[in-house]
């Protein structure tokens, strides 16, 4: 088998954002707010992950692609803070819902970042496409 070109392997990441965010959705109707924040988080994670990858910005830990997108998207003023903010708020929820005891969300706590995350997905394939 041949090694997958750059840009199968950016490709592949931004569809499972997008197929993510679907199942994300799903949960979301089911009214499973842990799993649908957790599925929200790798929503963001598989695009800034491409993202890394297509400006050859290695990061191999979650920690290490928060730290590297803000470094190089969010400080730079590259990608609006704003999501930035967003990204950092369900990576703490995702952690807590993963392994916190007793934690739980809600409805009112769980809509709203879709929204966000939506608009953080179509700013990095407009990068992508765009370097």
């Amino acid at each position: 088998m041949s090694q997958p070109k750059k840009e199968d392997y950016i490709n592949y990441r931004i569809n499972l954002a997008k197929e993510t965010l679907e199942a994300a959705k799903v949960l979301a109707d089911k009214q499973h707010w842990i799993s649908a924040i957790n599925r929200l988080y790798y929503v963001c994670y598989y695009s800034i992950s491409a993202l890394l990858y297509k400006n050859n910005i290695n990061a191999t830990t979650h920690s290490g692609v928060k730290r590297q997108f803000s470094k190089h998207f969010i400080l730079t003023g590259e990608i609006d803070k704003s999501l930035g903010k967003i990204y950092a708020k369900i990576f703490d929820l995702r952690h807590k819902g993963d392994y916190g005891d007793f934690f739980d969300l809600d409805k009112e706590q769980t809509m709203p970042f879709f929204e966000p995350v939506e608009e953080l997905i179509k700013t990095i394939e407009s990068l992508i496409k765009n370097k």
